[in-house]
């Protein structure tokens, strides 16, 4: 589906309520422009524009940042893109009345194409890293509550990251299994 003014494109995936959003990418002799965000239109498509903070990461290549997000009631809408480099991101739904609960979406996000994952409330969030660093943006419809942060442990879900020995944080290493975590979604 396109927005009116043909900015971007809300392209649905397996999971309900989970995008990706496609820009319009203009390219001259100097290089690119891409717009990753416009509220009218977001609104237009029938998606959340009330983000609260957004942030970015700076990860190097065979790092996996997963599968992350927020408990409620700090849970949020997420858009995430890279805004360098490229990495492979996985979308999880966690929502227990969801046709979809406990699946999983990935999808390349690429800084050339500009195109970003859009998640609901209720969706974990992860990423490998393929070029030799990447700087991925976030936007959330909440402030980060270190209270409410947790995630799935990144190879419990059943996502293939073609790699066996990845780049983790600590914390990442003693999340709780998919199988474990009882959601409140």
């Amino acid at each position: 589906m396109k927005d009116s003014l043909g900015l971007f494109e809300k392209i649905e995936t397996p999971l309900n309520g989970c995008f990706e959003i496609k820009p319009v990418v203009r390219k001259d002799v100097r290089g690119a422009l891409i717009k990753t965000f416009h509220i009218p239109t977001f609104k237009e498509l029938g998606l959340s524009a009330d983000f609260q903070e957004e942030f970015h990461t700076i990860s190097f290549k065979n790092v996996v940042r997963a599968m992350h997000f927020q408990l409620p009631p700090e849970d949020y809408v997420k858009l995430a893109y890279c805004a360098s480099g490229k990495v492979l991101a996985a979308a999880l739904d966690l929502r227990k009345n969801s046709a979809t609960y406990k699946k999983f979406h990935m999808l390349e996000l690429d800084a050339t194409k500009g195109n970003s994952f859009y998640l609901p409330k209720g969706f974990a969030f992860g990423y490998k890293v393929l070029t030799d660093q990447a700087v991925v943006i976030y936007k959330t419809t909440t402030v980060f509550s270190a209270k409410c942060d947790t995630g799935i442990l990144w190879n419990s879900c059943g996502i293939d990251w073609q790699i066996s020995d990845p780049i983790l944080a600590e914390k990442d290493k003693t999340l709780p299994t998919l199988a474990e975590f009882d959601s409140p979604f």
